[in-house]
């Protein structure tokens, strides 16, 4: 897929917003990737998850014994990736704030596992969940995403597969143009913070 068929996706969903909007991140953006809403038809979010796993090389696809997302956000898109790679997708919670496997979910000491998110924006996320993975005896290879908003700056200590690279500009709170701090504040993430 085209970073262009990627965003005409979204929108067709309804996931591109505009307005002023504080990420999960703690960051500020006139945009906000409701990958939710791109992700709640299964024939769009199959087609998603597909174009993913072609990102990433052959060699990675083969060594994937399983795949994690962080809920709330890579939930639907980690599960499409482990049925397109064939591969059980499991999920990690924050129940008191930090990630853990519950629900009987397992990994094994050395299992080779494929991190899957929604979006990237900072990679702190990315980098908490990589370290739960490690934590409980496997080993992130790779991360995958949808959206890579980072610009390229996150660095999550392992090889990153985005489908696509937005640079919608983000800020910080002391930072904020005037025209973005005159419009309401959203907080639509999964993560009030």
């Amino acid at each position: 897929m085209t970073e262009e068929e990627v965003l005409t996706e979204f929108r067709a969903s309804g996931a591109l917003l505009e307005g002023h909007f504080k990420l999960s991140s703690g960051r500020h953006s006139a945009h906000y990737l409701q990958c939710a809403l791109v992700l709640m038809n299964a024939e769009r979010a199959g087609r998603l998850a597909r174009a993913l796993v072609q990102t990433l090389p052959r060699d990675l696809r083969n060594s994937i014994d399983k795949v994690v997302s962080p809920a709330m956000g890579g939930l639907i898109i980690g599960h499409e990736v482990g049925r397109a790679l064939d591969k059980d997708a499991i999920f990690l919670e924050r129940p008191n704030g930090t990630f853990e496997l519950r629900r009987g979910f397992t990994l094994k000491e050395g299992e080779k596992v494929l991190m899957v998110e929604d979006v990237v924006t900072t990679g702190l996320s990315s980098r908490e969940a990589i370290t739960a993975v490690h934590d409980a005896g496997a080993r992130v290879v790779a991360e995958a995403a949808l959206v890579d908003r980072s610009a390229g700056e996150a660095q999550l200590g392992v090889p990153f597969y985005p489908l696509v690279s937005l640079n919608f500009p983000t800020y910080a709170e002391d930072e904020l143009p005037p025209e973005l701090a005159e419009k309401p504040l959203e907080k639509p993430g999964s993560r009030k913070k």
